[in-house]
Formats: C-alpha cells, sequence, structure tokens
C-alpha cells in the first residue's frame, strides 16, 4: 500500500472516530411538562350574511319608463316611488270611466224618479200595474249599469296607480335594469332590492355534527369585515335536510346587539360552543411541534431513562404560545422544547435547565 493511500485510511478512521464520540456525546434539550386542561369543543364555521327580505321587483303593468328615481346604492323606504310608467293613456281611461259613470248616475237618478212617479198615478189608478213594473225594472238595469261603472272607474285608478313601482320593504338597491325611455313588461326585473335589517349569517356544519347543535347553542360570531368584533348570536333556524354532496346542513344565526353594519353578501365565522362536549385534554408548548411533510405532527417526550422518544400527537387548537392536543403524551410527561429539531427517536439527552 502506498503511502499516500495509508494517509487517505487513516483520515477517514480519524473522522469516523471522530462522529462516533461525538455522537455518544448526549443532545442537551430543554424540557416542558405536559398538563392536563379541561377544554369545550368549539366548532368554527366559515358562512355569509344574506338578508331577510331580498327581491327582485318588476312592473305590474307594460309601459313606457318615464322616470327611475333611483340608483345602484340608494336607499329606500317602504312606500317610496321607485320607477313611474308613462300614464297618459291610462289617465285618458280614468277620464272616460268616470264619465260612464256621472252618465249612468244621471240614468239611475231618472229612472228612480220615474218609479217615484209611478207610483203616485198607480194610486190614483191612472196607470196600468204592467207600466209601474215596466218602470221598476228599468231602475234595476239602470243600477247595475251604476254599479259596473263604479267598479270601472276603481279599477281604471287601480291601473294609474301600478304606474308607479312602489318599494315594498325598507332596503337599499343592489341594481338597476331600466332606464328612462325604455319599454318593459310585467314581469320584467327592473330594480333589485335587499333589506339591511334582520340579516342572518348562514353556515353549513358537517352532518356528523347535527346531534351537538340545538337552538340553546351559544354563538359568536366574528365579521371578516371586523375581524377584531365579536357579536353574540342566535340559531333562528336548523334546516335538518342535508346537502348530499358535501354532506352538511344549513344554520341560520341572527346576530344579536350588533352595533356595527353588516351588510348581506359579506363573509364571517361562526364560533359554536358544543353543548356536553367537556373533555380532558392535554397542553402543550407550541415549541414542542414538529411538523412532518404531509401536514402531520409529533413531539419527542423523554423517559425516565433520558431516552428520547418521538410520538405523533393530534393537534385540537392553537392557544397562543400553547396547542391542546388529543393524543400521545400524559399528563406531567417532560416535552423536548428546545433542541428537538436535530433529536431522532431513542437518542440519549441531557435535560439542561431553560
Amino acid at each position: 500500500m502506498s503511502p499516500k493511500s495509508i494517509f487517505s485510511v487513516f483520515i477517514f478512521l480519524s473522522l469516523t472516530l471522530t462522529t462516533v464520540i461525538a455522537k455518544a456525546q448526549p443532545d442537551q434539550v430543554v424540557v416542558s411538562p405536559a398538563s392536563s386542561a379541561d377544554v369545550t369543543d368549539v366548532l368554527r364555521l366559515s358562512g355569509s350574511f344574506t338578508a331577510k327580505q331580498h327581491a327582485m321587483l318588476s312592473p305590474r303593468l307594460d309601459g313606457l319608463v318615464q322616470n327611475v328615481s333611483v340608483d345602484a346604492g340608494s336607499r329606500v323606504s317602504q312606500g317610496d316611488v321607485l320607477i313611474a310608467l308613462d300614464p297618459v293613456l291610462s289617465q285618458q281611461e280614468a277620464s272616460r270611466a268616470r264619465a260612464v259613470l256621472e252618465q249612468n248616475q244621471a240614468s239611475r237618478d231618472e229612472a228612480a224618479r220615474l218609479v217615484k212617479e209611478a207610483e203616485q198615478l198607480r194610486q190614483k189608478q191612472h196607470i196600468s200595474e204592467t207600466e209601474l213594473n215596466s218602470r221598476k225594472a228599468a231602475l234595476m238595469q239602470t243600477e247595475a249599469d251604476l254599479q259596473a261603472a263604479r267598479v270601472d272607474v276603481e279599477t281604471a285608478a287601480e291601473n294609474l296607480r301600478r304606474h308607479k313601482l312602489i318599494a315594498p320593504f325598507d332596503g337599499v338597491i343592489v341594481q338597476k335594469m331600466t332606464e328612462a325611455g325604455e319599454w318593459v313588461n310585467r314581469g320584467d326585473n327592473v330594480l333589485e332590492l335587499v333589506s339591511l335589517e334582520n340579516l342572518r349569517l348562514d353556515i353549513r356544519a358537517p352532518q356528523e355534527r347535527f346531534s351537538d347543535i340545538n337552538q340553546d347553542t351559544q354563538v359568536e360570531i366574528r365579521p371578516d369585515t371586523h375581524p377584531d368584533v365579536s357579536i353574540d348570536g342566535k340559531i333562528s333556524a336548523i334546516v335538518p335536510a342535508s346537502d348530499p354532496t358535501a354532506r352538511a346542513f344549513l344554520i341560520r344565526i341572527t346576530a344579536e346587539n350588533s352595533d356595527i353594519a353588516l351588510f348581506p353578501g359579506t363573509s364571517a365565522t361562526a364560533m359554536l360552543t358544543l353543548a356536553g362536549t367537556d373533555k380532558s385534554r392535554i397542553r402543550i408548548s407550541r415549541d414542542a411541534l414538529l411538523k412532518h411533510p404531509d401536514g402531520g405532527y409529533s413531539v419527542f417526550v423523554i423517559e425516565d431513562d433520558n431516552t428520547a422518544r418521538r410520538r405523533d400527537v393530534d393537534v385540537l387548537r392553537h392557544t397562543g404560545d400553547t396547542v391542546l392536543i388529543r393524543d400521545g403524551v400524559s399528563d406531567g410527561e417532560p416535552v423536548v422544547v428546545r433542541g428537538n429539531e436535530l433529536l431522532r427517536d431513542g437518542d440519549g439527552v441531557e435535560v439542561v435547565e431553560q
């Protein structure tokens, strides 16, 4: 063997021996004991605010749009005139109906006079009974004509009122789909009106939680428009029909005593405190967690012989500098919080003060 080869072997053995000696030295770690914690399951679900009243408004008559008094974003009150149609033809129909009414009123008054006159003449035997009956029949006909004319006047007045599209409730105009000068037909959507009162937060809960939720479940709402604000909520409806594709059911929550403006279509998170779910969990330091490539977590626990053992844990909730876990660690066990990055299962360790 050449001197160069002997020197290479010597260097290799020296490095190997150094590595073995270095590894024989136990890793220094800092530990923190796991502690037991009684917690209540809180179900966090996202949803959107919806309006209790939401309407696509349509005209009640065909006609030419004369005026649109609102635009998208306009706030309106119940009874406000939103759109007016050209009323000229309907005004003429109303005038004609009133004229016919006056004509029928005059005919009825004349027929009544003739009946009264005939009754007086009949008492003196100056006319026949047949003539009296004929005049009474004519009076009945004019009364019927008068009643029909009154109905025509009311119909014409109603048609005239229907040339105005009235706001059915307080709210805000979301969309305007017509302008002055356009022809619209009955049933055409011309405005979209949404109420800003009595908003509901609609969320979908997983079907396996159906038995844990009822209308007495405590709810806290955190609007995404105001993430630092917490609003008390109350479950107003639980729709038991599950969505077959999402395997979830609908829950509607009303916000109580909200001091901030909430708007339809905005998102929020509902936190449902599930009754009867108080359980003992384990609390450990957040620094103890080691995240796996698949998204799971594990920690190192120091056993009595100062051996580090890796244990998989199921993280339930992050709470500041600590986390709650379901399995893997027992109350009081020392969990590595410093020096765990390079540990391997079964390594010997030296526990030092933090």
